[in-house]
């Protein structure tokens, strides 16, 4: 993950050997293929429900190969304790993976604010998570002030994002987990989070819950 301004590909480390970013770009392209075909394997009634739902700004939305419980890979919570995402078991979660160098994440971060506004004192949890470094730990946490009801959550060792299957390759992404705590889908790249399409996603897992 770069960590230029906009998250855009052209600020890839030119050293890297073009054979093996060819070859990261296969292994990338067949987990993508496998994770969108393996969908039908789990509960083919939730997965059509949620799939017909997969469009304007939830377009890019998938359902998971199987389904899979968060990561136990722990961050930190407003205060700096660990938090895992299993604490909010019982809730709809809304996964953020996010930074400050990532043009789209700042982008959609209001409307992600907007989301977690319009389902306060519901069952729906919003959890940004910033990666960004330690050293910018401070901006980050003054970007999400601007943004409230959102809390700042911070993974400093930028390990979340690869401990998913399949991993979160790109940011920002979000992954949308049911009350039982286990993987309803995600969506990699921004999108309006504040508008009715994302409600209509929501309010559809969390009738399911």
């Amino acid at each position: 993950m770069s960590e230029k301004s906009g998250g855009e590909a052209k600020g890839e480390p030119k050293a890297i050997p073009l054979k093996w970013a060819l070859r990261g770009v296969a292994v990338l392209g067949v987990a993508g293929i496998v994770y969108i075909i393996a969908q039908a394997s789990i509960n083919p009634q939730r997965e059509t429900n949620l799939k017909s739902l997969a469009t304007g700004e939830m377009a890019k939305f998938v359902t998971p190969v199987e389904a899979a419980p968060a990561p136990v890979n722990s961050f930190q919570d407003p205060t700096g304790a660990p938090k895992r995402i299993a604490d909010f078991r019982g809730k709809v979660t809304v996964v953020n993976l996010w930074a400050t160098w990532c043009g789209p994440c700042v982008i959609e971060m209001p409307t992600l604010a907007k989301l977690a506004a319009d389902y306060q004192g519901k069952p729906v949890e919003i959890v940004a998570i910033s990666v960004d470094r330690p050293d910018d730990a401070d901006k980050a946490r003054a970007f999400i002030a601007k943004h409230a009801p959102l809390a700042f959550y911070h993974d400093p060792k930028m390990a979340l994002p690869f401990a998913f299957k399949p991993t979160a390759s790109g940011m920002p992404t979000t992954i949308i987990y049911g009350a039982d705590g286990v993987e309803r889908g995600r969506l990699a790249g921004g999108a309006d989070w504040g508008g009715k399409d994302a409600k209509a996603l929501i309010d559809k897992v969390l009738a399911e819950s």
